[in-house]
């Protein structure tokens, strides 16, 4: 027995440790896991719910440098030279770094995303064109809901890259409107009316801050207004904007107001040509 735990495993030049050595070294890093976990769970007994993901996080960066520096003190009490193992390390770290660079870039995205808190758990945010709710956030990537129910995986290091809408970072109220055309012998003080009459007519738009009608533009065959108005629910803001379009068309056409198309007049010259 005594000769199987002073086997001696070569694992490079100058770099021998026994089986004896491994072993110490197990129980010494899983002695240290105990202790990092129960340090883990009584801090998190008594912080809020809103910051137990960044403490996870950080939490997690902290343990592997702690298993760091507690594996190499382990090393060096069974007498592996440590300078020869940090000498072999480098090589191999310097190769695998650039085979992970994105791994890092999604690392160090979530860090900061979840210490800034420039997107947490909850929020509606809009990437690409695309409306999602964040469910959950980690070191690596963002998992969120879009509208038509489908998980989206978002790569942490996107949120460096390109620029994003965090719609509810100011809370969960947002401002949007809808946009209407109307034919130039149109009553612009009866549209003014109805689309304010569309806005109060619908349960889904608050009363403060009030809707807001603007007399945006003037073409060449229309006049453009828009309606903004506020909605709660931010992840289902297209259902009202939808809602309001729908009813600004029935009341436009019983009040014969016309929506136009873009038109151009054509004068021919029916001289001949000499």
């Amino acid at each position: 027995m005594s000769d199987f735990l002073n086997y001696t495993i070569s694992l490079g030049k100058d770099i021998n440790v026994t089986i004896k050595g491994v072993i110490f070294i197990i129980v010494f890093l899983a002695a240290i896991a105990l202790v990092l976990r129960a340090i883990k769970k009584f801090i998190l007994r008594r912080i809020d719910k809103e910051n137990k993901n960044v403490f996870k996080t950080a939490f997690t960066f902290t343990s592997w440098a702690i298993y760091l520096f507690f594996f190499l003190i382990a090393m060096s009490m069974v007498g592996v030279n440590i300078t020869a193992l940090l000498a072999s390390a480098a090589v191999l770290l310097v190769g695998v770094g650039l085979a992970l660079q994105t791994l890092f870039q999604d690392f160090i995205a979530g860090f900061f995303v979840l210490f800034d808190k420039t997107v947490k758990v909850g929020d509606i945010i809009e990437i690409d064109g695309e409306f999602a709710r964040v469910e959950h956030i980690d070191l690596r990537t963002t998992r969120a809901v879009m509208l038509d129910n489908k998980v989206i995986v978002i790569p942490n290091h996107l949120y460096l890259n390109k620029s994003f809408k965090n719609w509810t970072q100011n809370g969960e109220m947002i401002r949007t409107f809808i946009s209407v055309r109307v034919a130039h012998n149109s009553d612009i003080k009866l549209i003014e009316k109805l689309l304010y009459q569309v806005a109060s007519e619908n349960k889904k738009v608050v009363k403060e801050p009030a809707p807001l009608v603007i007399f945006e533009s003037i073409d060449e065959s229309s006049f453009e207004f828009k309606l903004f108005f506020s909605v709660l629910d931010s992840f289902n803001a297209r259902e009202p904007r939808s809602e309001l379009l729908f009813r600004t068309i029935e009341l436009f056409e019983r009040n014969n107001i016309k929506i136009p198309y873009p038109q151009r007049d054509i004068h021919i010259n029916n001289r001949q040509i000499l």
